[in-house]
């Protein structure tokens, strides 16, 4: 199976979307980008590749980390969101991007110290393939610590703006949680073994209580949620104009307030696993 459908939905539509709202992606995110760097101990020197690194906050954490002797490798899929990240990571040589296909891509010179991903690897078409490969890129001994939404009934994020829409305007065709998409890695069990099928080793899968929040709060969030998430394929599906758009935020801002101190629980897997 190749990924040739996740990559022009993430050189499409999707991928400008995500380099728009850049900045509050990344801070609503923070939590999770935390949670990864503090289980793959990134220390000065190491070689690291950022899997799915989007418009490159996980790349620039990493490189903070492993300082200017190490090296980190961004790879997405996404010619717009890698554009943004080369971007923000000028001045950093030691920074590179790949525009790769994680089942097929080589890395030239590769011998990784650590795998790690935010949110960048429940869109394989062949989830096996592609752990395969990105494990044949790590030294023995190397940890890979990546994390992954986890049940679809604890995260709100997805699930409130879904239940607005459908009731304001109309239901989206469903999509499949267990193709390639946001939900895919949702089992923990069945991930595990997808590693392990891999070749990997150690696997471990752990579910963790977070919270998301923005600066501006409810109202901030639910705006956000109108570009990307169900919300956002919802009003591209019904081709809603922005008049449309606006009169579905004072019912979102509502919904989200509704969590104390307007920060949206969520549930996320963190898996980590060695070669």
């Amino acid at each position: 199976m190749d990924n040739t459908d996740q990559a022009d939905y993430w050189s499409g539509q999707a991928g400008d979307l995500w380099v728009q709202q850049q900045a509050l992606l990344d801070a609503q995110m923070l939590p999770v980008l935390n949670g990864v760097l503090a289980r793959a101990n990134l220390t000065p020197g190491l070689s690291v590749l950022d899997v799915g690194c989007g418009t490159g906050d996980s790349t620039l954490a990493a490189a903070q980390a492993v300082g200017p002797t190490g090296r980190v490798i961004g790879a997405d899929i996404s010619p717009a969101m890698l554009a943004l990240a080369k971007s923000r990571a000028q001045g950093m040589d030691q920074v590179t991007f790949d525009c790769a296909d994680m089942a097929t891509h080589h890395f030239e010179g590769a011998g990784f110290d650590r795998v790690i991903s935010r949110f960048g690897v429940m869109f394989f078409a062949d989830s096996v393939a592609a752990f395969t490969n990105i494990a044949a890129a790590m030294k023995p001994g190397a940890q890979m610590v990546f994390a992954s939404w986890g049940r679809i009934e604890m995260n709100p994020w997805f699930t409130l703006p879904a239940n607005v829409v459908k009731a304001e305007i109309g239901a989206a065709p469903k999509a499949d949680p267990d193709a390639p998409g946001p939900f895919a890695f949702r089992d923990i069990a069945k991930v595990k073994g997808i590693l392990r099928d891999a070749g990997l080793a150690n696997v471990q899968g752990t579910a963790v209580d977070m919270r998301f929040t923005l600066p501006g709060g409810a109202p901030q969030i639910a705006k956000l949620s109108t570009f990307v998430g169900p919300a956002g394929r919802a009003l591209a599906h019904f081709n809603c104009d922005e008049s449309e758009r606006q009169s579905l935020l004072p019912k979102l801002t509502q919904a989200f307030a509704a969590f104390p101190d307007e920060a949206v629980p969520a549930e996320i897997n963190f898996f980590t696993a060695t070669r």
